[in-house]
């Protein structure tokens, strides 16, 4: 074991959570004190990382590859569904000491995720992966609906007045429809699996011979329906939809195949994929992303 390098955190952290974040200014000695609980030799960061949490790949006492993970928030949900899922199509929980945010997780290919592939690739790669992950949240010997996670309806709950205040006038339509499509969605849910909760191509990485070859990472687990959960899929690589040429055509269609795919009813994932691009459209338009958000506005109203 190593004393903690100097953590320089990737700057879409910084961005995210903002530089006077407390949980950065933590996070030297969070690192430090997961290298010492687990006897880690730290050896990189990996940048540009993700919006909420840091990652170091790390070697083990007994040489073996890991990665620890360090959350500002959400380390008991991730962990309580990565040990549902045991393995199953995500990565392996190694251990975990959730009251510092710390996941030592099984080390996959960070640099390499379906985002790699083709499109078309990218996406039956995708599909195959998602529905591995469709379980229920409560475990073997456990009754149904025991379990530790959020519901869609109580998370998309949070979201309504944030909806209401930040969706330009313009298109305060949109905003209308998006939440009567959540109200209806919830009153007949035909479904309670565990969720990603955040899925999309770039968190399905590349993983080691002997394993799955693709298995996910990073949920923010929720349980609810399986098309709520592919409805983030619709809008992958998002920016590159709308350069092109007729991309509401193209969304629609994406809509259909996925449905189809999956066996998921297509105006429920009709309906989950507009509510869930009009509340990340809000939710960026809020932090000051007019930019993004307005792109997924405009993705909303295509459908």
């Amino acid at each position: 074991m190593t004393s903690a390098p100097h953590v320089e955190p990737p700057q879409r952290l910084v961005r995210f959570l903002g530089a006077d974040s407390p949980w950065l200014a933590r996070l030297p000695g969070l690192v430090r004190a997961s290298l010492e609980r687990w006897e880690l030799t730290a050896e990189r960061v990996v940048s540009p990382g993700g919006r909420g949490s840091l990652v170091v790949l790390v070697r083990r006492a007994d040489g073996s590859p890991a990665a620890l993970k360090l959350r500002a928030a959400g380390a008991a949900d991730e962990a309580a569904a990565l040990s549902r899922w045991e393995g199953h199509g995500a990565v392996r929980l190694l251990d975990a000491a959730p009251e510092d945010g710390a996941l030592l997780l099984e080390r996959l290919h960070a640099d390499v995720s379906l985002r790699s592939l083709p499109d078309a690739k990218a996406t039956l790669e995708a599909v195959s992966a998602l529905h591995r992950l469709w379980v229920s949240p409560s475990p073997p010997g456990v009754p149904d609906g025991e379990h530790p996670f959020t519901t869609v309806e109580e998370y998309t709950g949070r979201a309504v007045e944030g909806i209401r205040a930040h969706v330009p006038e313009e298109a305060r339509p949109l905003a209308d429809e998006a939440l009567a499509l959540r109200s209806e969605l919830l009153a007949d849910a035909p479904e309670d699996v565990l969720l990603h909760g955040d899925f999309r191509q770039g968190t399905v990485l590349s993983g080691d011979p002997g394993r799955a070859h693709w298995l996910v990472v990073g949920p923010d687990p929720l349980v609810g329906e399986r098309a709520y959960d592919l409805a983030r899929l619709v809008r992958d690589r998002l920016h590159d939809l709308a350069a092109g040429s007729g991309a509401p055509a193209i969304a629609r269609r994406r809509v259909g195949k996925l449905a189809n795919s999956l066996e998921v009813d297509r105006d429920r994932l009709r309906g989950w994929s507009l509510y869930r691009a009009v509340e990340s459209g809000a939710r960026h338009i809020a932090a000051g992303d007019r930019a993004d958000g307005e792109a997924l506005l405009e993705f909303a109203g295509w459908l």
